[in-house]
């Protein structure tokens, strides 16, 4: 759990940098350089993009997630052959992916011509972005089962966002047309995938076999079975959050406004994702060794601590967006309005999620990856016609209730498993404190009268706030490793050294 912890705060870092970037993008140089229809565009372009790169991988990365260690156990570095054989599956998914979406033309001009027009018009860009994110996402997959995840993370996180940010200095000052903007950004993981692949390329475990090696002869039938199944949750899971985009834009009351409004939204509400996200990526590899090794004892603890920190950690952040919304909503302006309820209602929506930990990942890389599946299908059955009932009757705020009700429910369904199947239910009287230490600092916050700069308002309400909730959490010592890390960096070399 220490590795877990070093590499999570690693790679929380590392996050939190790409995300400060992509604030500055978001909430500042957008909204002044982009218009709301071609802010959407951006939006609809990666949300597509992601879509149909997930589906073009035909199950692959799980596939490596899963067996990966097999492969390092039983056979030397020039004898595997898993980045061959999951590549020529990607590349042969980005093919059938391409012609489908070649027949599909016309339904794309029938769906969005009336409101979302922009998106009809430069739509194929949707196969640039598409391409390299699937390489990204194949790449990706290897440098975390070789514990490189910060790695991946920093280039996931830092440089397409750099890259956005020198996009919009560049169109706003017209050095670059509109549609080269577009075009620019449908590329922007070019440079991540040429990195990491050169990387992955230095370590010698990332080597092109074409030759099936034994362990593959052995273990096809059962990679093949796994990975369909949990390619199929995972789609399945990336659509139903994903498609809130495509209706909005179709359905929704002002097209691609709506989908703007929605996309700094989302974004906002991603700053909640950070922990989960650096976790995420060290916990999958350490998570398949213990399955392999059917070390229960090990998971419920990755399973508790995981609760225990993401809750922590998110509590601090929502109170921070909840009591910070009115100042967002006036520093964004009138084109955004309505936004600070959105972001409220999905703001929950993922602090429940936060809050029941790796759960996802547990179940994946279990032998009951079947759960994940069935899961993820009763999911998208409940998720896509809710979207489409409630944006269609409420328009954006009825994606924010989809996401509340589909993340409850999803997350609901996941615990009652490992609970039901494992006895693993990793709630403590300390999660408990963590939550009633949190609401009382937001009331005590939140209590302040207004201040008429909302600069000075937002340093007020947040100072305050942090002087309430976070010595209160330490003090109760909720998280053993959160306090383990404040001790080492901040008392041990600031403290003491001064």
């Amino acid at each position: 759990m220490a590795t877990i912890q070093t590499k999570s705060i690693q790679s929380t870092a590392m996050i939190m940098i790409g995300f400060t970037i992509g604030a500055i993008n978001m909430l500042v140089l957008s909204p002044k350089i982009l218009t709301t229809e071609q802010l959407g565009l951006t939006r609809i372009i990666a949300d597509a993009g992601l879509t149909l790169a997930t589906l073009c991988t035909l199950g692959s990365l799980p596939v490596i997630y899963k067996f990966f260690p097999f492969y390092k156990s039983y056979l030397n570095k020039d004898q595997v052959d898993l980045p061959f054989v999951t590549g020529m599956i990607c590349l042969a998914g980005l093919l059938i992916m391409s012609f489908t979406g070649w027949l599909a033309r016309d339904i794309i001009v029938r769906k969005f011509s009336e409101k979302s027009p922009l998106f009809v018009e430069y739509s194929y860009l949707v196969y640039p972005y598409c391409f390299f994110m699937l390489c990204f996402m194949w790449l990706e997959s290897f440098a975390i089962s070789l514990h490189k995840g910060v790695l991946s993370n920093s280039l996931r996180e830092l440089l397409p966002r750099v890259f956005f940010t020198l996009l919009l200095v560049i169109v706003g000052f017209k050095t670059i047309s509109e549609k080269e903007f577009y075009h620019l950004f449908s590329v922007s993981y070019f440079l991540p995938v040429a990195i990491l692949f050169l990387i992955l390329r230095k370590t010698r475990q990332f080597q092109f076999v074409p030759q099936l090696s034994s362990v593959t002869t052995r273990l096809s039938g059962k990679m093949t079975n796994f990975g369909l199944f949990v390619f199929g949750a995972q789609f399945l899971n990336l659509l139903s959050r994903t498609v809130d985009t495509f209706i909005l834009s179709a359905k929704g009351d002002r097209g691609l406004t709506d989908t703007a409004i929605f996309t700094i939204a989302t974004y906002i509400v991603t700053l909640l994702e950070v922990p989960q996200r650096s976790m995420n990526s060290v916990t999958i590899p350490v998570l398949a060794e213990a399955w392999k090794n059917k070390d229960l004892a090990h998971i419920q603890r990755i399973y508790q601590k995981s609760v225990t920190n993401l809750l922590v950690v998110g509590l601090v952040m929502f109170g921070l967006i909840w009591l910070n919304l009115h100042n967002i909503g006036s520093f964004l302006g009138k084109n955004f309005s309505g936004i600070e309820a959105v972001i409220l209602f999905m703001g929950v929506g993922k602090l429940i999620d936060l809050g029941t930990g790796a759960n996802s990942q547990i179940i994946g890389t279990s032998n009951f990856w079947k759960v994940d599946f069935t899961t993820n299908v009763i999911y998208t059955i409940v998720a896509l016609p809710m979207n489409y009932f409630l944006i269609s009757r409420y328009g954006l705020m009825g994606a924010a209730y989809s996401t509340l009700i589909s993340l409850t429910f999803y997350n609901a369904m996941r615990f009652g498993f490992l609970w039901f199947k494992f006895g693993m239910q990793p709630y403590t009287m300390k999660d408990l404190w963590a939550v009633i230490i949190a609401v009382v600092a937001i009331f005590l916050a939140n209590i302040l009268p207004l201040q008429p700069n909302i600069f000075f308002d937002c340093f007020v309400r947040t100072s305050l706030f942090c002087i309430i909730i976070l010595p209160g959490l330490y003090f109760m010592k909720i998280s053993s490793q959160i306090n383990d890390w404040v001790e080492k960096t901040v008392w041990d070399k600031w403290v003491k050294r001064k």
